[in-house]
């Protein structure tokens, strides 16, 4: 991987910029906010899909594969993830020209400059609770910009250009580049300590986080329930501090939660009771909501008109996404690549699962995560999966490791039978043909590429008459 350049400078204008890796959930929504101001937008990604079609639609011009080529000639700056090669030929060229190079935080702070800015941060949910911000500033016609990691439903994209002064973005906490924003409000979701290939100490990453939500300028909306999040706020030294959760002494308190194909819960504030129903599954999501709820009321938001507003949300990509039924077997996919993430997701999926039995099927992301959590990965799926699926691992930014594959957390089961390690994707689908029967959830699961087997998995269900 790449460590961003956080000191680069960033032009006050660019009218002029290349991406790469343009089709990435985070670079995508920032081509299309970066077209709506009228720049000239140019990038490469390293496959077609949907995310690409839809820019080429805006008006941004995109090459598939990545070659110096692609490199426009009167470039103002390339914009670039920290999950690129720094042996990217693309990369090597702009370098060589002297063409400035940015982290995608950083076009996203040139976005942001002068707005109203609410960054949402955190380990788990920080897509999720950023689309229910969105959802409701939307329904409360705020004209806010916003930029999400995951598309948000009912909004057709995880971008948009609104008229007014607030903007909403996730912040990445995983190269620091959270760090980079000048924010008003900060919501911190969760720590769950990750990432320490670029930290290196757990005591590094909780103090980033507190460098983060220190650097708001109004306020800081942080969980009580999360004991990395409890660490950071006995941190932070912010004057203004509002708590949430489903601990007794948070600020805004969420209780009656009920689960099932979506939730229900009420949060209470200052005395007042107020109830939210969203169309989305599990114990964590109504927690979100607390938080997203608290941040509106920073905003300047009555209680009770932010509670409507929440209500009806109905999600965001690759966040428990449906895929389709075959022969009475649902299909999902979900990000999660984290133990506490997976976690999370299988509980919800259970609360819409019935009589029918849990297949999971995991790609493990990073080599260094895979080696450091594979006990961890086998523990949760094995608790809470009735059969899972282990695929080889998604290197994304990462070098192989030697001895490391997914084979270290199919063997760190204890029952042998519940588990397959399969990394020929073929194998793996026709094996979940051949287990699963009427009434079963099949989830995949990751933030690799994992959801170009759900093809093969409807297709393999379909063929198969699955005899459990």
């Amino acid at each position: 991987m790449i460590e961003p350049d956080l000191t680069q400078p960033i032009p006050e204008r660019i009218e002029r910029v290349h991406m790469i890796g343009i089709g990435g959930s985070g670079m995508s929504g920032i081509a299309h906010m970066l077209l709506d101001e009228g720049v000239r937008v140019t990038g490469s990604d390293r496959s077609g899909s949907a995310t690409v079609d839809a820019l080429v639609a805006h008006g941004a011009t995109v090459a598939v594969g990545h070659d110096a080529a692609n490199l426009p000639h009167d470039v103002d700056a390339v914009v670039v993830t920290s999950a690129l090669w720094p042996t990217n030929p693309e990369l090597v060229a702009a370098q060589e020209r002297g063409v400035p190079v940015l982290h995608r935080s950083q076009a996203l702070h040139l976005l942001a400059r002068g707005k109203r800015l609410v960054a949402v941060a955190g380990a788990h949910g920080k897509t999720t609770s950023t689309g229910m911000v969105v959802w409701a500033l939307h329904r409360l016609d705020a004209g806010a910009s916003y930029v999400n990691g995951g598309t948000i439903a009912g909004l057709g994209g995880s971008s948009g250009h609104g008229t007014g002064d607030l903007f909403v973005l996730e912040a990445d906490e995983s190269d620091g580049s959270f760090l980079l924003y000048d924010v008003a409000v900060a919501l911190v979701t969760n720590v769950d300590t990750d990432h320490l290939d670029h930290y290196g100490t757990p005591g590094a990453f909780d103090a980033a986080f507190a460098r983060f939500a220190d650097g708001a300028s109004e306020a800081v909306v942080i969980s009580c329930d999360d004991a990395g999040a409890r660490r950071v706020r006995d941190l932070v030294h912010h004057e203004r501090v509002v708590t949430f959760g489903e601990r007794e002494e948070a600020d805004v308190r969420v209780t009656d939660i009920v689960t099932g194909e979506g939730i229900a819960c009420v949060v209470e504030h200052a005395g007042q009771r107020h109830a939210i129903a969203m169309d989305v599954v599990g114990r964590h999501n109504a927690v979100n909501a607390a938080g997203a709820f608290a941040v509106l009321l920073q905003l300047g938001i009555e209680p009770a008109a932010a509670a409507d507003a929440l209500s009806g949300f109905a999600g965001t990509g690759r966040r428990f996404e449906s895929h389709g039924e075959r022969r009475g077997v649902r299909v999902y996919d979900d990000y999660a690549h984290h133990p506490a993430e997976v976690e999370a997701a299988l509980t919800g999926a259970r609360t819409v699962l019935g009589s029918g039995r849990l297949i999971a099927v995991h790609q493990p992301h990073l080599y260094s995560r895979t080696r450091d959590m594979a006990d961890e990965f086998a523990a949760a799926y094995e608790r809470l999966a009735d059969h899972t699926i282990v695929l080889d691992v998604y290197g994304a930014r990462e070098d192989p490791i030697p001895g490391v594959s997914g084979a270290l957390v199919s063997a760190a089961f204890d029952d042998p039978s519940r588990v397959d390690f399969l990394p020929d994707w073929q194998a793996a689908a026709d094996r979940v043909g051949e287990i699963a029967r009427e009434g079963d959830l099949v989830m995949t699961l990751s933030c690799g590429d994992v959801y170009r087997i759900i093809p093969q998995l409807l297709d393999a269900l379909e063929a198969t008459d699955g005899d459990g």
